[in-house]
C-alpha cells in the first residue's frame, strides 16, 4: 500500500475533564488513515512540552483553536508528500519548524496528536495492529499495570498531598488476573469508604475521592482495603505511590504537606517517604522530591533504591539526556514515559531506550486529562516497556486502555507472556522472586 501522507487534519475534541483537546488524522494516498488524541496532564514539570491553549475567557483559556490551526497549516504542508513510515523523519521536521526548546510555538499539543497519528496510520497500512507494527517480529511482553485505587494531590483538590495511592500486581500470571485482583481491591476500597463515611466522589483518574486526615491515614486505608479484598499485602498485591513531590515544593527547598500539618527539607522528605518504605509493602515510588532535587533524588536511590523501583516523572519529563544526567548522579531506576510530555513519539522512544540501555525500568504512562484515544496501551506492549500507568479502574477514558491490553493479551494468543516482576529493574525484581 502506497505510504506516503496526503493529508492531515486536526480538529477540537473534549478531554475526560470536558477541555478543549486536540485530534489529528493523517490520511495516506493508499488510503490508510490514523487518528490519535492528544492527553494532558494537571501535574506538569517545567522542562516538559507546552500545550498551545488560546488564552482569554473562552473555555477558560483552554481552548486548541491555534493548536488546531497550526495541524491544518504549517504542520500539513510540512509532512504532505513525506513517507509515514519515517517516523523519526516526521518528529523532527515538526521539531525543527517549532523552533523552540519545548515545542510552545506549534505547541506539543499539537505535534503529539500528528505524531501519535502517523504512527497509527503507518500501522493501518501495514495492516497489523499498532503494537505488531512496534514489535517488528520481536518477542514483546504484556505490561504490568500500575493502577489507582485513592486520587489525591492536584488530581482530587489536594485532599491528601500525596497524589496517587496505587496498587501493583507483579505475581499474576496474566494481565486478566492483575486486573481481577486488582477490581476485588478497588471493589474494597470503595465499600471501606463508604462504611467509615469518608467517600467524597471520584478524582480525575478515576480513583475513589476519600476525605482521609492524614496520608498515612491514606496509607492504612489502602492496607485494609487489600486485606479486605481477601488478596495478600506484599505477596499478591503491592502499594505504589506517586508523591508528586514538585506540588508541594513551595519554592525555597522545602515540601509543605498540608495533612501532615508539617514542612521538611530535602533530607527530611526523603526520610518521611523512608519510613512509609519501611511499614509499608511498597514496591514502587514515583517522584519523591521535586523537578529541581536532583540530589534528593540521589539521597532516595541511596535509602530505599535496591528495593523499591524509584521513578523519575518531573524530574526526567520523559527525556532521555535528564534520564542519562540522573543515572550518572545515582538518582533513580526508573523513568515514566509520557508521550506528550515529550511532544513527539521519537522523544518518548527516546527516553525509554535509555532507561533500558541504563538497566533501568519504564512505566509507559497517560496523563489526567484523558480519552478514548488506546495507542499507548499499543505503544507499552509494542516497545516492550515491561509497565503501564493509565489510572484507575473506573471511567471509560481508562477502562478503553485495560481493555484494548486484554485484546492485545489474546491476539498473542500462546506468545502472550505477562512482564511481572521482570519489569523491574534487577535488583528489585530479585527482590520479588
Amino acid at each position: 500500500m502506497k505510504t506516503t501522507i496526503a493529508a492531515v487534519r486536526g480538529r477540537q475534541v473534549w478531554d475526560s475533564r470536558g477541555r478543549p483537546t486536540v485530534e489529528a488524522e493523517v490520511a495516506l494516498e493508499g488510503g490508510a488513515i490514523g487518528r490519535a488524541i492528544a492527553p494532558a496532564g494537571a501535574s506538569r514539570g517545567a522542562h516538559e512540552a507546552i500545550d498551545l491553549r488560546d488564552g482569554g475567557a473562552r473555555f477558560g483559556g483552554m481552548g486548541v483553536d491555534r493548536a488546531t490551526a497550526a495541524v491544518n497549516g504549517e504542520i500539513a504542508r510540512l509532512l504532505v508528500g513525506r513517507d509515514v513510515r519515517d517516523q523519526a523523519g516526521l518528529d523532527q521536521a515538526m521539531t525543527d519548524a517549532d523552533g523552540s526548546a519545548n515545542l510552545a510555538r506549534l505547541g506539543g499539543n499539537a505535534t503529539v496528536a500528528v505524531s501519535l497519528a502517523a504512527l497509527n496510520a503507518a500501522a493501518a497500512a501495514e495492516g497489523v495492529p499498532l503494537w505488531a507494527y512496534l514489535a517488528q517480529g520481536r518477542k514483546v511482553r504484556i505490561p504490568l499495570p500500575e493502577i489507582q485505587i485513592f486520587g489525591g494531590g492536584a488530581h482530587a483538590g489536594r485532599r491528601t498531598d500525596v497524589q496517587d495511592f496505587m496498587v501493583m500486581c507483579p505475581r499474576a500470571s496474566t494481565i486478566r488476573e492483575a486486573f481481577e485482583i486488582t477490581a476485588d481491591v478497588f471493589r474494597a476500597g470503595g465499600r471501606l469508604m463508604e462504611e467509615t463515611g469518608r467517600l467524597a466522589g471520584a478524582a480525575d483518574e478515576g480513583g475513589w475521592w476519600p476525605m482521609f486526615d492524614s496520608n498515612e491515614d491514606a496509607l492504612a486505608a489502602l492496607l485494609k482495603s487489600i486485606e479486605m479484598s481477601g488478596h495478600r499485602p506484599g505477596e499478591d498485591v503491592f502499594i505504589s505511590l506517586d508523591v508528586a513531590a514538585n506540588e508541594l515544593d513551595s519554592g525555597d527547598g522545602r515540601y509543605r504537606m498540608g495533612l501532615d500539618r508539617a514542612e521538611y527539607g530535602s533530607e527530611a522528605m526523603v526520610e518521611r517517604v523512608a519510613d512509609w518504605v519501611r511499614r509499608y509493602p511498597i514496591l514502587s515510588i514515583e517522584d519523591p522530591v521535586s523537578q529541581d532535587d536532583l540530589a534528593g533524588f540521589a539521597a532516595a536511590t541511596r535509602q530505599y533504591g535496591d528495593k523499591v523501583q524509584l521513578i523519575g516523572d518531573d524530574i526526567l519529563v520523559t527525556n532521555a539526556e535528564r534520564v542519562r544526567a540522573a543515572a550518572a548522579a545515582s538518582a533513580g531506576n526508573a523513568v515514566l514515559v509520557k508521550v506528550n510530555q515529550a511532544g513527539t513519539v521519537s522523544r518518548a522512544k527516546a527516553a525509554l531506550d535509555a532507561s533500558k540501555a541504563l538497566g533501568w525500568a519504564a512505566i509507559v504512562s497517560a496523563r489526567s486529562g484523558e480519552t478514548e484515544d488506546v495507542s499507548i496501551a499499543h505503544l507499552a506492549t509494542g516497545w516492550d516497556a515491561g509497565q503501564i500507568k493509565v489510572g484507575s479502574f473506573s471511567r471509560s477514558e481508562r477502562m478503553a486502555k485495560w481493555n484494548e491490553l486484554l485484546r492485545i493479551e489474546e491476539a498473542m494468543g500462546a506468545d502472550a507472556v505477562f512482564a511481572g516482576a521482570s519489569a523491574f529493574a534487577a535488583s528489585v525484581a530479585a527482590g520479588l522472586r
